[in-house]
């Protein structure tokens, strides 16, 4: 077979045997499959870039040779309907019988589950075909969005949804660290959409899961889902910024700590407050800027990155860290009113990532360019907000 010259021949020839599948869902997991390799190596908007390809493939192939290039028209037309020329692929006589079935499906179910902590909700939706026999079994799109990265993270289409479902029901049956429930279908199809829109954006997409090669028909599916009628949903308010911290520092947590009080010694109290500051700048820093979710993943990305990339700790500080990220961890647990056993997982996360952070703070290998220049004028003896000793020190530095 002669190598393609083009790569909508390329696509052709994977697409050859489309016509020998046994139904509408097998079409349009190998349509989906074929687009998910521009997704993938696309440089910026990767849906645009899905789009533009489709819509190109079609005028292309606007004249199909064969019954293959026909049908396989037709799927890429259903996943990506807003292509240009999209709406005026028609069916081809030539194809099988379950091409009148592509993408002519309903939901059946919407549910929701995630750990919690807050860090990952997995959304599920359930989907019939009108007739079963061409279209294919109920399926299932599940979508994970990661809020500590703000991104979708992950999407799949499963091919036998009742297993699925049922085994998703037994894991956080089973789990006290997880829950699940029914979810509205346009608060899920606003979430993933939203989180997907940040995905197709990346530079470099997530290495694990099904995300380039299922993205196109799972975004097909959730397509179908209404357009959010209900507000999102919302925790009760607390104390925020000065009460927030008023009302730690007031909280049995970080008296179980020593954290110290505004008698204590100067020095201590200064560097409890950098430190808090930090905790609290880095869950604005996070989607959502709740200060309150904290768990063992918050809290290695705050103790093993964020903190040795934008701030210079001196030894006080170094040495006061502990004590608050112990305190917060166990005051933010208990306002959250998490369970026991994640309680205990986070306390016990802490203990190995505070001797990590103290290694890194030592070595300083995780420290930005920025951090690090800071904290060599410190050393130093030189003021990093006085101008004039900057500039003192940079003639005195400067290269012959």
């Amino acid at each position: 077979m002669p190598a393609p010259r083009t790569v909508y021949d390329a696509v052709l020839q994977a697409a050859r045997d489309v016509n020998k599948l046994g139904c509408a869902l097998d079409a349009e997991m190998l349509g989906t499959a074929l687009l998910g390799s521009v997704y993938a190596v696309a440089a910026d908007d990767r849906a645009a870039a899905v789009r533009d390809f489709v819509g190109r493939f079609l005028t292309a192939t606007v004249d199909p040779d064969t019954p293959a290039t026909a049908t396989i028209r037709e799927v890429f037309a259903t996943l990506v309907p807003d292509a240009d020329g999209a709406a005026e692929v028609g069916h081809a006589t030539q194809a099988p019988s379950w091409a009148t079935q592509l993408g002519r499906v309903r939901p059946t179910g919407c549910w929701a589950y995630g750990d919690v902590y807050g860090d990952q909700t997995s959304y599920l939706v359930t989907f019939a075909y009108e007739d079963s026999s061409d279209g294919g079994p109920e399926h299932a799109v599940v979508a994970l969005v990661d809020h500590n990265i703000g991104i979708t993270k992950d999407v799949f289409v499963a091919t036998s949804a009742t297993p699925l479902l049922a085994q998703v029901r037994e894991i956080c049956d089973a789990d006290e660290l997880t829950w699940f429930r029914s979810e509205d279908p346009g608060r899920l199809r606003d979430e993933v959409g939203r989180h997907l829109q940040v995905t197709d954006e990346l530079s470099d997409l997530p290495s694990d899961g099904s995300l380039a090669t299922d993205r196109a028909l799972a975004s097909a599916r959730l397509a179908l889902l209404p357009a959010v009628t209900t507000p999102p949903l919302t925790e009760p308010a607390g104390p925020t910024g000065n009460d927030l911290v008023r009302d730690f520092l007031a909280s049995p947590e970080a008296a179980r700590y020593e954290l110290p009080a505004g008698a204590g010694a100067a020095a201590d109290v200064a560097s409890m407050d950098f430190c808090l500051s930090l905790v609290l700048d880095h869950a604005a820093s996070l989607p959502g800027g709740d200060p309150l979710r904290w768990s063992p993943a918050v809290a290695g990305l705050f103790l093993l990155d964020w903190v040795h990339r934008r701030a210079v700790l001196d030894l006080d500080d170094a040495a006061m860290m502990p004590r608050v990220v112990r305190a917060w961890s166990a005051y933010s647990t208990g306002r959250r009113n998490l369970p026991a056993a994640a309680v205990r997982e986070t306390e016990e996360a802490l203990e190995e990532l505070i001797p990590e952070f103290a290694r890194l703070y030592t070595t300083g290998e995780r420290r930005s360019p920025a951090t690090a220049a800071v904290a060599q004028l410190i050393s130093e003896g030189v003021d990093p907000s006085d101008t004039a000793a900057i500039d003192a020190w940079l003639e005195a530095n400067r290269d012959d």
